[in-house]
């Protein structure tokens, strides 16, 4: 007799997100779903144009569909498993703290966010990223360090909000 495992699904863990990331995810879904139907126009035309082998604008039309049709799932994932984090001004450095550090006498500022939502060149980390891992849990005036190829940066928390 052959015994069949069941495997359970594994537990898909929360997708953190800051309020502002999960509404920019929410909007970009719904200017998807417009641009979908206009592929999808665009797709049936190209198909009355014959040899669909051969036609490159059906080609061409079929992969764009493809691709929003990608981002979509990904996002329908996002908003099914994604949880809106605030930040609780505990003076502690979170999820949705905006930090203003002082490194080699300059300052910087970043928003600690969710990974989904980071973007370095708009001052967003992610709380997952070694600066991010670093500085949760930290307060005004404490220091980390971070071990990186050209040496040891200090970065120093000036003010949290």
């Amino acid at each position: 007799m052959i015994k069949r495992i069941l495997h359970k699904p594994a537990a898909v863990e929360p997708v953190p997100f800051t309020k502002d990331g999960f509404e920019k995810i929410q909007k970009e879904q719904e200017e998807l779903l417009a641009e979908r139907v206009g592929a999808i126009v665009h797709l049936q035309k190209s198909r009355e144009l014959g040899d669909l082998k051969e036609n490159g604008y059906y080609q061409a039309s079929r992969q764009k569909v493809n691709a929003i049709d990608a981002r979509l799932r990904r996002i329908k994932f996002l908003l099914k498993y994604g949880v809106v984090l605030a930040s609780s001004h505990s003076g502690k450095v979170d999820i949705g703290s905006r930090v203003i550090m002082v490194v080699d006498q300059d300052e910087v500022t970043y928003q600690i966010v969710g990974g989904e939502e980071s973007n370095p060149s708009e001052g967003k980390i992610s709380h997952k990223s070694p600066l991010g891992r670093a500085l949760l849990g930290k307060t005004v005036n404490e220091s980390v360090s971070l071990d990186v190829p050209a040496g040891i940066i200090i970065y120093k928390i000036k003010k949290i909000f």
